[in-house]
């Protein structure tokens, strides 16, 4: 008792504190896609306004969730944190047995972007619309790759195989730059990637989008349907955010916060979406937190009717 009465006087000194230490935000996907460009953005403003270095380390793997599980193990002092998609707290949890992760196994300090999912062919290829793939996946199977085992974009494309039909043959990476390199080279036929991860090349002339799985068209593709729009009900949202471990001390969390809403203001960040087409959506942590769990309860229900189990 005593020691748990000595704990409880020290947390409001450490939180007062903080962060006298430097800051790690853990990155859960590749080096080198749009995740990571993010991360390394948001951190250069996180560290303007705690006065700490803030250094981004990778620790990509099952979709997210071996960064994430790195950081719930974490303690919960404000000085480990990750930038993260939603996936491995709401969609993993429901395909694989005891990950260890939810809505409840960290804390959401804010949301800082709108990932607009999507599916890219090389340029040169024979399809413009998303239509025009389900046609040739009702003659013979159509190969894509995604960022993971049943990741976000790969539950785009089961989506419209439910609503539209035809086969595909998933080949899971690490990330979307592999699978983009993959249809580059002509040996997948298509990309189901978070859109921004795709703009360099499809700037350069190598990829086309040929459609979103978001509720709005990509503002670097205004001419691309959404797949609502090409008549194909195959909604799939996504975002990222910044977290901290569960338990963190709530003077930490509103330090946090506050720094996150003053780093993506600062001119970094805003050449940073330029750059890579981000689209900067920022929501505190209730409204994180209520994202969260929105998210976590739609895809058990949206697995569920997919008749998918978790292993």
């Amino acid at each position: 008792m005593l020691r748990l009465a000595a704990l409880a006087l020290l947390l409001p000194m450490a939180a007062a504190a903080f962060p006298d230490r430097p800051v790690t935000v853990i990155n859960p996907y590749a080096t080198g896609s749009q995740a990571d460009a993010t991360a390394r953005a948001l951190s250069e403003g996180l560290a303007a306004q705690l006065g700490q270095p803030v250094v981004v380390t990778n620790r990509e793997g099952g979709s997210g969730v071996v960064g994430l599980r790195v950081l719930a193990a974490s303690p919960p002092d404000g000085h480990t944190l990750a930038f993260s998609a939603l996936v491995p707290l709401t969609i993993q949890p429901h395909l694989v047995r005891n990950t260890g992760l939810g809505p409840d196994a960290v804390a959401p300090v804010c949301n800082v972007t709108e990932n607009i999912l999507g599916v890219m062919v090389r340029a040169d290829g024979p399809w413009r619309s998303l239509p025009e793939m389900v046609a040739t996946a009702r003659l013979r199977p159509v190969t894509y790759g995604s960022p993971g085992p049943n990741s976000a974009p790969s539950i785009g494309i089961e989506r419209i195989r439910t609503a539209a039909g035809g086969e595909y043959v998933h080949v899971p990476f690490r990330g979307d730059a592999a699978s983009l390199l993959e249809v580059k080279a002509g040996r997948l036929d298509a990309a189901a990637i978070v859109v921004a991860s795709g703009v360099p090349m499809t700037r350069a002339g190598e990829m086309r989008l040929i459609g979103t799985f978001s509720l709005r068209r990509h503002p670097e593709f205004p001419e691309v349907p959404t797949a609502r729009e090409q008549g194909i009900e195959a909604v799939e949202l996504s975002a990222a955010g910044l977290f901290a471990p569960r338990g963190t001390p709530e003077p930490v969390l509103a330090r946090l916060e506050a720094a996150c809403q003053a780093a993506m203001a600062t001119e970094g960040f805003r050449l940073l979406t330029q750059r890579w087409a981000l689209l900067p959506e920022y929501l505190g942590r209730a409204d994180f937190a209520r994202r969260l769990s929105d998210h976590f309860a739609d895809h058990a229900e949206v697995l569920r009717a997919l008749g998918v189990q978790p292993q």
